[in-house]
């Protein structure tokens, strides 16, 4: 829980950028939920990370798996990457389909 202390410390709530399609359009953007998620995540509050922005964590396997295969190349990393990439667009569009409905 240290990086909910260091989140304390810095305030990091307080230097969240405002979605600027919402105040311009007036309709959440595919990105709204982000920062505050991985803001929860660094709290420790996966539960709330997850509802606020499901996409969370297959970005994060994504670039985990990115870095990891920056390191040490993998070898049907080409086809891994794909998939991780297909899945998160996936998870982006259902869940901004779902504030809609």
């Amino acid at each position: 829980m240290r990086f909910k202390a260091l989140v304390i410390i810095l305030g990091l709530d307080n230097y969240m950028l405002p979605c600027f399609t919402k105040q311009i359009i007036g309709i959440d953007c595919p990105g709204c939920g982000l920062q505050r998620s991985a803001l929860f995540l660094l709290k420790g509050e996966y539960w709330a990370a997850f509802q606020m922005y499901p996409a969370i964590y297959p970005m994060l396997l994504l670039f985990a798996f990115l870095g990891f295969n920056k390191l040490s190349p993998i070898k049907y990393s080409n086809t891994i990457t794909i998939i991780l990439m297909i899945s998160t667009v996936g998870f982006i569009l259902t869940n901004y389909i779902l504030k809609f409905i």
